[in-house]
């Protein structure tokens, strides 16, 4: 059941493990499975689970349990008639607005023969094991067993959905035998009651019903009584050209039992959207036992086509049950109109964002059903070369669960897609990503000052339109403030001038000016930023690098875009006007090693810790000459020293001159408390909203240490496993890992990975990969480690496209049958003795050490009553 109803999900395009927590009731028709064991005979490997295990009543409570389904849960047992009962009620639960879909199951599991034992004795089965419903021949039904599901949804509701509707269930009743002449003998008029109340319910007259899927056992009983009840319902008041045509489909299965409505219903919706009505086998001829002249109805002795009329084809089910109940359903053609018809501009262009690549996610419980799920998909694109990547993309995206393991494929066309899926069967190195979802939390890196590049972006900003108008909103912002900012030996050009020039000109070197420098790596991380907004990723904490959080307090809320990009220019025309001078480098030593060394040779305070990047990667800044006095100290130690291309000594005494001018400019600003948690560069910890509304706090920031190691480690510390760089190249990405690693803090799955890496694209003069090929790289790999992206949004689909129809789950199956242990005395043989026909004496055995025999036998009044 739980397998028929993920399945029913995905055909439905529906990602079945986003149901959780939706008003979707679950109606099982289910008889007492003659399954294992008595509870009371041990089992230890599942002693506590047989309660729940086995009670039918648990059937329907698993299915809402599994899928975390919070509406109206049953499990029905009417015998025969259950699945059908199970759906009167969803129908009147849709109908109320208590759920808004339903799963209608129906589930027969014979364990043991017990059934067809029981029935023979009641001589109800067909000796030669064919149902003939109807039929002149009949001796008795059949058993079968078997499971199905319905997915339900109110009309208006799977058209407003875009979910293909096969049927309309057009009305259902279901009633009781009352006291007739034997408990599980049927009752003719109670089953004429139950047809004319589901006719009233759909508002129908009998000659609106072209065919009846009947009960139909193929009994000598039940049959006359079931056809005597159609005639004098349906079979009144319509054409004697126009006959109720009657079937059975347990002439073609058997009697499924607590499923039997279930397949009546699948039955009759496979022969309404087919137009044609299957054969009842196994009939000589129609049952004389009937007055077939009393109404006009005719049974389907041939296969034939549907016939011709000016309205919907309609059917009817019937299903009674032994207990006495009985169900009657009606369903109707549904109509041919398209749900919600895509204008012919959005069909035609699927691919709104210009995506280079398109991103392919498949996922499974394990890594076998990822394989298995990969290699199913693969023979699936193969058979079809007409359906193009982002259809193919969207619907394994939206129609399919996100389950542990996870693969996606990244591919420019259906060669190339089909190589990577073939590479990943083989568990061979392919470009796909492949990884297990972590559950753990995202944090946004935001790059700081030295990961600027010329060009940076602008493949970017060709390629996706949202990046685009975000990049070009804040230069525009940022533009109008540096036109008013005095610049001291460098000219005022447009910020995108300046960032979206060529290598080697006079405007690419104006990039490393702090004036321009600072501006443009907030306007390139602002515009990922809202890319990767708008396809539904979001961070749960956000961390930046200097200049990276003052992009992280934008992105929170704390400032709108006009006060930041006052915030921003005002700090970098300050810090590019400073004198020229100063200097900062990056030295393998601890934070403590490093003040050691400050203290002996800063006695004029020029110089401090600008940064601790990692526990050995600390960055110092100040005045030249002791900069290069400390450096070669601990080059002489044989530690790494790298010098940093900068114009001044940032974070360091060389800042004071500015502070106040600074923060008096942004004590007008307005400030707003953030709904994105942050943590400082200040103290490596939550920055509180108080810190973070006041304009003494980014003065101070300018000044301060950046303590990015201490931030790495409380991201740590609140369990984020996927740490993502927003910036134009992949610094931060290496030091957090670094930082973890050495620390011995690192997960084994955790995430680092960046939105670009220098030189991502040809027109910026570096090697590397394609800027577009390394965002979709990144967003694949957050997704793998779990992240939930809007892959409409990503993809370009609009919301009026309709997934194409995808192999479901390769379900990975394990055989967990419980067996029933032997008796140890129900078989004498099991115990070596020979069996013995005696009143007393039920087994002997021969003496081992001479001529004799043991016999051995019970005695007792359940054995041999008489002996009372």
């Amino acid at each position: 059941l739980l397998e028929i109803a993920w399945e029913l999900f995905e055909r439905a395009g529906i990602n079945p493990t986003s149901m959780g927590g939706s008003r979707t009731g679950v109606f099982v028709g289910a008889m007492r499975p003659d399954y294992g064991p008595a509870s009371y005979e041990s089992v230890p490997e599942v002693e506590g689970h047989r309660l729940t295990g086995v009670a039918a009543s648990v059937l329907s409570g698993r299915l809402s349990y599994v899928f975390g389904l919070e509406g109206p849960s049953t499990t029905v047992d009417t015998a025969c008639s259950s699945a059908l009962v199970a759906l009167h009620l969803a129908v009147r639960s849709l109908r109320s607005g208590e759920s808004d879909t339903a799963l209608v199951g129906g589930v027969t599991v014979m364990a043991s023969p017990g059934t067809f034992v029981e029935f023979s004795r009641q001589r109800g089965l067909a000796a030669d094991g064919r149902c003939k419903a109807f039929a002149a021949a009949a001796d008795g039904t059949n058993m079968a067993e078997g499971a199905g599901v319905l997915l339900l949804e109110r009309l208006s509701d799977a058209r407003r959905n875009g979910h293909q509707v096969l049927a309309v269930v057009r009305g259902s009743a279901v009633n009781q035998d009352g006291a007739s002449n034997g408990l599980t003998a049927p009752n003719g008029p109670s089953q004429q009651r139950v047809i004319w109340a589901a006719l009233a319910d759909a508002r129908l007259q009998p000659g609106d019903v072209d065919a009846v899927e009947a009960h139909g056992t193929g009994t000598k009983l039940g049959d006359p009584i079931e056809a005597e009840a159609l005639l004098a319902t349906y079979g009144q008041h319509r054409p004697e050209t126009q006959p109720l045509l009657l079937g059975s489909i347990k002439s073609n299965i058997g009697h499924t039992q607590a499923a039997a409505g279930v397949a009546g219903i699948i039955k009759m919706v496979q022969a309404i959207q087919h137009g044609q009505l299957p054969k009842t086998l196994h009939v000589d001829t129609p049952s004389t036992e009937i007055d077939w002249s009393s109404g006009a109805v005719s049974l389907l002795t041939e296969e034939r086509d549907w016939p011709e009329l000016d309205r919907p084809r309609r059917a009817a089910i019937s299903s009674f049950g032994i207990s006495g109940t009985n169900a009657h359903t009606i369903v109707e053609q549904a109509s041919d109109t398209p749900a919600a018809p895509a204008p012919e501009s959005e069909s035609a262009q699927p691919f709104k964002s210009g995506l280079p690549l398109v991103p392919v996610p498949l996922s499974g419980k394990t890594s076998a059903a990822l394989r298995a799920q990969i290699d199913q998909f693969r023979t699936f694109v193969q058979d079809r070369p007409d359906v193009d990547l982002a259809s193919l993309g969207y619907s394994m995206a939206v129609t399919r669960a996100a389950l542990d393991r996870r693969a996606v494929v990244l591919a420019g066309d259906r060669e190339e897609l089909l190589s990577e899926l073939t590479a990943l069967v083989a568990d061979e190195s392919a470009p796909g990503v492949t990884a297990t979802s972590t559950g753990g939390r995202t944090a946004f890196l935001f790059s700081g000052q030295g990961s600027q590049y010329p060009g940076m972006g602008r493949e970017l900003y060709a390629h996706f339109p949202v990046f685009a108008e975000a990049f070009d909103t804040a230069c525009a912002a940022l533009d109008q403030q540096l036109s008013s900012k005095t610049l001291t030996d460098i000219p005022t050009l447009p910020l995108k001038q300046v960032i979206f020039a060529d290598p080697d000109t006079p405007e690419a070197n104006l990039l490393n000016h702090t004036a321009y420098t600072q501006p443009a790596l907030f306007a390139i991380e602002i515009a990922l930023y809202r890319q990767l907004q708008h396809w539904g990723i979001t961070p749960h904490i956000l961390l930046g690098h200097s200049i990276g959080e003052i992009t992280a307090a934008h992105a929170a809320g704390i400032l709108n875009l006009t006060d930041t990009a006052t915030l921003i220019t005002t700090r970098a025309t300050l810090m590019q006007n400073l004198p020229p001078g100063g200097a900062m480098t990056a030295i393998q030593a601890t934070e403590n090693e490093i003040k050691t060394t400050l203290t002996k040779h800063n006695t004029q305070n020029k110089v401090s810790i600008a940064a601790t990047n990692g526990p050995t990667e600390t960055v110092i800044s100040g005045d030249q000459n002791t900069i290069q006095t400390i450096t070669q100290h601990w080059a002489n130690q044989g530690r790494k020293t790298t010098k940093l291309r900068v114009s001044h000594a940032f974070h360091s005494p060389h800042m004071d001159a500015i502070l106040n001018k600074f923060r008096n400019t942004i004590a007008k600003l307005t400030f707003n408390r953030p709904n994105i948690p942050i943590i400082s560069n200040i103290t490596g910890t939550f920055a509180t909203p108080e810190d973070l509304c006041s304009p003494e706090y980014w003065a101070h920031h300018i000044r301060a240490t950046v303590r990015f190691h201490h931030g790495i480690q409380t991201l740590h510390e609140e369990n984020t496993t996927s740490y993502l760089e927003i910036g134009p190249n992949s610094v931060l990405t290496g030091l957090a890992q670094s930082s973890l690693q050495t620390a011995a803090l690192s997960r084994s799955n955790a995430l680092f990975v960046s939105t670009l890496r220098r030189g991502g694209s040809d027109i910026s003069g570096y090697r590397g990969r394609p800027e577009a090929h390394s965002l979709l790289t990144a967003v694949s790999e957050l997704h793998a480690h779990g992240t939930e992206i809007n892959w409409a949004n990503l993809l370009g689909i609009s919301a009026a496209t309709k997934p194409i129809d995808l192999p479901t789950y390769p379900f990975q199956r394990q055989r967990l049958w419980l067996d029933t242990p032997p008796s140890n005395t129900a078989d004498p043989g099991r115990l070596g003795l020979a069996p013995v026909s005696h009143p007393f004496m039920g087994a002997l055995a021969e003496l081992a050490d001479g001529d004799g025999l043991l016999f051995t036998g019970q005695l007792s009044l359940h054995t041999h009553p008489w002996l009372a």
